[in-house]
């Protein structure tokens, strides 16, 4: 089968700056598109310029850059726009057998419904409304452009939430959802843990990482036999030199360590032998650092923020509840050895290879669905 795949935002930006890196091949849709290919697809990713990386790179698939327009008023890093994709889409479109995009609120996906909409499948993460400009192009998108000229194109959503939000403009709507896959082979997996909690995380405002360290200040001061317990923080940021300060303040320089940014394997180490690894956010959908950590052996305690919310409390990977506190830490060290073997038991079915198959599966249902209705 031949695959195009469009996702013309590779990261996410802050405060619409998009990030300058030097290799995509970390991003989650690459790490996608190697499931597809390594399942035996051909496939090619389009991508917006605005997120080429500064070093010439090779790649595993084909990947396109094009070049978007009316920056200042469709901004790369929300809602680019790109007249050079539907002059690609128009010609190229029988060349591919699925096409796969990235949003209902996206131009590659109207694109896609408009040429292509036997064969497009929009794979929808977003579970609100975009916030910019107090949310109103994102309702005129949703309640107007998506009802009008996407309700052809099957929508398979990234969650539960994705699908609860989604359902309401769009009329085909998978029974079932795809989170993103997991590389495999860059994360091994471990059961033997020593006495750590992780976090893994930028050390900015919205991520919250200071309530972390408050909580477990908490649990080191109601359960003194855990006083070993080390809570290590792994990333960089803006807000760096104020946790280490605060970390001070409380006395805590012998149990909170400041890794610093860690490459892949070494991160993967760390992660592998800690109890948890901890998020509280402010503000995030798919955090790509909860399904590493499953697949890596390791429980997860988070807020109900996270998409996987209700997937880590089904499969008793973890708790995911709001103002979870320090009872929870002591709770995942208790039953530490189950929760662990849980997370183990389901790293095969999060590799990206499981979910590009999943992805298939539900399009060929679909498209077979839309056949039945048709003939009778």
């Amino acid at each position: 089968m031949n695959i195009l795949i469009l996702n013309p935002i590779l990261y996410t930006a802050d405060n619409n700056k998009i990030p300058q890196v030097n290799s995509i091949k970390d991003c989650m849709i690459y790490t996608m598109a190697l499931g597809f290919k390594n399942l035996g697809h051909n496939v090619t990713l389009v991508a917006s310029q605005d997120y080429k990386p500064a070093s010439e790179e090779s790649y595993a698939i084909e990947v396109i850059f094009l070049k978007s327009r009316f920056t200042n008023f469709f901004l790369p890093s929300v809602l680019p726009f790109s007249p050079a994709l539907w002059k690609y889409l128009r010609k190229r479109k029988n060349d591919f057998d699925l096409i796969i995009s990235s949003e209902t609120f996206s131009f590659s996906s109207l694109f896609a419904s408009l040429l292509a909409p036997k064969k497009a499948v929009i794979w929808q993460e977003l579970t609100a409304h975009n916030n910019k400009f107090r949310k109103i192009p994102s309702k005129i998108w949703y309640n107007l452009i998506a009802k009008m000229f996407m309700q052809p194109v099957l929508v398979i959503p990234r969650s539960p939430v994705a699908k609860q939000f989604i359902s309401r403009y769009m009329k085909r709507v998978s029974g079932d959802w795809v989170d993103h896959g997991v590389n495999l082979e860059k994360f091994n997996s471990s059961s033997i843990k020593k006495t750590n909690f992780i976090v893994v995380s930028q050390l900015i405002p919205r991520k919250n990482v200071s309530s972390i360290i408050s909580i477990f200040e908490k649990f080191l001061r109601k359960w003194p036999m855990h006083k070993d317990f080390k809570l290590l923080i792994a990333g960089r940021g803006e807000e760096e030199s104020l946790l280490k300060k605060m970390v001070s303040d409380l006395n805590l320089e012998n149990n909170v360590i400041f890794l610093g940014f860690l490459k892949h394997a070494e991160l993967n180490r760390y992660v592998s032998e800690s109890q948890a690894i901890l998020f509280n956010t402010r503000r995030d959908l798919n955090i790509v650092s909860i399904p590493e950590a499953i697949v890596s052996g390791t429980p997860v305690i988070t807020n109900e923020i996270s998409t996987l919310a209700s997937y880590i409390n089904k499969k008793q990977i973890g708790i995911a509840k709001n103002n979870w506190d320090e009872d929870n830490l002591k709770e995942i060290i208790k039953n530490n050895v189950q929760y662990v073997n849980n997370c183990l038991s389901v790293r095969n079915e999060m590799s990206k290879e499981s979910a590009a198959r999943k992805i298939i599966g539900l399009y060929e249902a679909g498209t077979k669905d839309v056949q039945s209705i048709v003939a009778g």
